[in-house]
């Protein structure tokens, strides 16, 4: 089984749809099918990295909201942050001060504060 994404005219994640996965241009298929631009995705492709060892594709498993960037061709996650930057090789977005490494206490996390472009300390 493939899975293929369904783009709106600036490109956005619409829906994603599971599908044939012969060799004939499903793409094309399900587009005219469906009324609407139609990209496969795989469902084992993470930031640019095949889960299974494969050849990633696309470099990430598409989503509602994500973003297909023809000239990278791959899919893109929204922005989480306006300070985040876009990793090219991976095509995930990154915070412009790395996350602390340092052992939390019981019950912490680190969250992103985008008044101080860092990250803090919550308790949940």
């Amino acid at each position: 089984m493939a899975h293929y994404a369904l783009l709106d005219e600036n490109n956005t994640v619409v829906q994603v749809i599971s599908g044939k996965d012969e060799n004939t241009n499903w793409e094309s298929y399900y587009s005219v099918l469906l009324n609407k631009a139609c990209k496969r995705t795989s469902y084992n492709t993470r930031a640019g990295v095949h889960a299974e060892g494969g050849t990633p594709f696309r470099k990430n498993y598409a989503a509602i909201g994500y973003s297909y960037d023809e000239t990278r061709d791959a899919f893109i996650p929204p922005k989480p942050y306006n300070s985040w930057v876009l990793n090219e090789d991976s095509c995930t977005w990154e915070a412009p001060v790395p996350m602390p490494t340092e052992p939390l206490g019981e019950n912490e996390f680190y969250m992103w504060d985008e008044d101080s472009i860092s990250w803090i300390i919550k308790q949940s």
